[in-house]
């Protein structure tokens, strides 16, 4: 019997970060090596599997179980799942973790201010001004992984340099052969073992999320703009990405339909 060769690739990350961008990059190189691969990108899904569910913090992790349980049956039957979704809660992560097996977490950072300085679909303003409740890294906490497989700093990194990151840890799980990633690459690449790790639930304690003032919203909002185009990668990594608080609008206490990130 021939070998399953799937696998699920989930990007996790604020909206905004590059996820999707990232995961079509991925796709077509491994459609190149005659891999099977399905992208389930929740801003492309939310008709189809989840329409009317609004975005609290239980039906966000609905969506996560939602799309991890076709990721499993996708990747239990010889496909590559790739999975762009913000995600932003660990415990729901980690349980389509357990439930996947071959699960490669990848983690798309980006400085909150430069999401704001480049967002060109004012989404990250609106939610500064109250007119989107609910808004991921502004009014609800964003939890970055503890240990994911790969960390991409789409500020800094190029669509090419964190491809060639998922590409060495995909290598690395033995999940791709050196043959599919000479044809990719068109270098030969060579595999670091990766040591055992005990299961990440059992040995990691969650952070403590910290909610940020609207001082401190409209602090980013202000200093976006003026971001050093020739500054990169100089900022340390926070442990947990707050939410920024901003001022609510009228309006924002009423439920929005949760719209797709």
């Amino acid at each position: 019997m021939a070998p399953n060769t799937g696998f699920t690739l989930w990007l996790t990350g604020m909206s905004g970060t590059g996820k999707s961008t990232t995961a079509a990059y991925i796709a077509a190189r491994l459609r190149q090596v005659g891999r099977n691969v399905e992208i389930l990108d929740e801003g492309d899904l939310q008709n189809d599997l989840w329409a009317g569910i609004g975005d609290t913090k239980d039906e966000r992790n609905t969506v996560v179980r939602r799309l991890g349980f076709v990721a499993n049956l996708l990747s239990r039957n010889g496909v590559a799942a790739l999975v762009p979704c913000v995600s932003p809660y660990k415990a729901s992560r980690e349980e389509v973790r357990r439930a996947v097996g071959k699960y490669v977490e990848v983690y798309v950072d980006c400085p909150t201010e430069k999401l704001i300085e480049r967002d060109t679909t004012g989404r990250y303003k609106k939610a500064l001004n109250g007119e989107i409740p609910n808004f991921i890294g502004i009014t609800e906490p964003y939890e970055p992984p503890t240990s994911p497989e790969v960390t991409i700093y789409s500020d800094t990194e190029s669509v090419e340099e964190g491809a060639a990151k998922i590409f060495q840890a995909l290598l690395d799980l033995g999940l791709m052969s050196t043959d599919e990633l000479k044809t990719i690459t068109g270098k030969k690449m060579k595999a670091n073992p990766l040591p055992k790790k005990a299961r990440r639930d059992e040995e990691e304690e969650d952070a403590p999320v910290r909610i940020h003032t609207p001082k401190a919203a409209k602090s980013a909002a202000k200093a976006a703009p003026k971001a050093d185009k020739g500054s990169k990668g100089a900022k340390a990594r926070p442990a947990t990405r707050a939410a920024r608080v901003g001022k609510p609008a009228p309006a924002a206490k009423k439920s929005a339909k949760r719209k797709a990130r």
